[in-house]
């Protein structure tokens, strides 16, 4: 039997605990021999091919301009071994502190962007800004991921995900239903 759900009023600005898809991201950025590192929870895949993803970042922050000028960064995955680490980087400023050196985290370079990949995160993903006409009214970045650093193992790692208000969740059990999977309908 199905649960019947005896619904209420709710804030529409807390919705993002219910809608919030994705797992938490570092988003690493290079401008003018500087490096930063940003938490990031809000962002959406676009296309498949070529790969694009759109993320918002607030016009003051750091990272805004880094990525507007340098117009690369890198999305990097973290597991919860880094949950601290990523509470940490979203609660300091990258203009007043070396995030890299204070989180005690690993600059690599990438094969395609000058911005550094993380090394301690489960992916980084090399990306280029595609797009960058919604940054004025929205502060919204199209982003092409140029490569995919992926390990073979875990293949589905436990993620961390912000529901808001301090409130994290960490990605669960995986199911399953590859018979029922249909590319053609992508």
């Amino acid at each position: 039997m199905r649960t019947v759900y005896h619904k209420h009023d709710f804030p529409v600005d807390g919705v993002r605990r219910f809608l919030e898809p994705g797992p938490i991201v570092l988003v690493s950025s290079r401008y003018k021999g500087e490096n930063n590192i940003m938490t990031m929870g809000w962002y959406t895949l676009m296309q498949f091919t070529p790969s694009l993803l759109g993320c918002f970042i607030v016009g003051y922050n750091h990272s805004f301009d880094m990525i507007r000028k340098s117009k690369e960064c890198v999305i990097n995955l973290p597991t919860t071994e880094l949950l601290q680490e990523v509470i940490g980087i979203g609660n300091c400023h990258g203009d007043s502190v070396d995030k890299f050196e204070k989180f005690s985290l690993t600059p690599v370079k990438g094969d395609y962007v000058n911005a550094p990949l993380i090394k301690e995160c489960y992916g980084n993903f090399e990306c280029k800004v595609s797009d960058t006409r919604l940054l004025p009214d929205y502060s919204f970045f199209i982003l092409e991921i140029l490569k995919a650093h992926i390990p073979d193992h875990p293949q589905y790692p436990e993620t961390v995900h912000y529901t808001g208000d301090g409130i994290f969740m960490i990605a669960g059990e995986h199911v399953g239903f590859p018979e029922k999977f249909r590319p053609e309908n992508l």
